[in-house]
């Protein structure tokens, strides 16, 4: 009898986890896409840089700041319209209660990546922040499946999509398939590492070093 009961209310329930799976996965997902539509954003710096440099590098730090500033007054209790709206939408479970650091640091590389390197070289590394880091994750989200204990969680497909991106915007930019290679090589590696939100710091500046050392050797 007792087996009997456990196998009725195992049945029962199935079907409810997974909708509740179900959901949360959506949910994750509709996270993760506002996310990276926020990252995509930045692949505009380079064109604005092409037109004032300057200007470009001012409005990317008053941005940041600003943005640090109406993040400590959402974490105060003071609601900002729209910001705090959006910080709420693309936060991860991990982010709740805490000084969301992604858009800082997505902000503060592309900064870097201005103040460290030519024009075409930061524009590569800008390119593979928001398109390399931006599709690895949501290709990580909806195709990862592959998930082997060195990636830390991440997925084969994620990093592949991440390659395929840099790839592409780096020989676009360069119009040299072995620079796009390296810089997507760096890109990927780096982009699998368990960095968090930092990987929007370490990607710019590494892929951008990597461009400029082999610009002068393949160029």
């Amino acid at each position: 009898m007792a087996r009997a009961e456990a196998l009725i209310d195992t049945v029962l329930n199935r079907p409810t986890v997974g909708i509740i799976d179900a959901g949360k996965n959506i949910t994750e997902l509709k996270t993760e896409l506002i996310r990276k539509i926020l990252h995509f954003l930045i692949a505009i710096v380079p064109g604005l840089a092409s037109i004032n440099k300057t200007a470009t590098i001012a409005i990317l730090l008053i941005g940041t700041l600003s943005y640090t500033l109406m993040e400590y007054l959402r974490l105060s209790g003071v609601k900002v319209t729209v910001i705090s709206t959006l910080t709420s939408m693309a936060s991860r479970p991990r982010d709740f209660g805490c000084f969301v650091m992604g858009p800082v640091t997505l902000g503060l590389g592309a900064l870097l990546a201005l103040l460290l390197y030519p024009s075409n070289a930061a524009a590569i590394a800008i390119y593979a922040l928001a398109f390399g880091d931006g599709i690895a994750s949501l290709a990580g989200k909806i195709f990862g499946k592959w998930r082997p204990a060195f990636l830390c969680g991440k997925s084969i497909e994620g990093s592949l999509a991440c390659f395929t991106m840099v790839l592409l915007s780096a020989y676009v930019v360069s119009n040299s398939v072995h620079i796009a290679i390296l810089a997507a090589f760096m890109a990927m590696f780096v982009e699998a590492l368990p960095l968090e939100d930092y990987d929007n710091l370490i990607i710019p500046v590494t892929v951008g070093i990597t461009v400029q050392l082999t610009s002068g050797v393949f160029l």
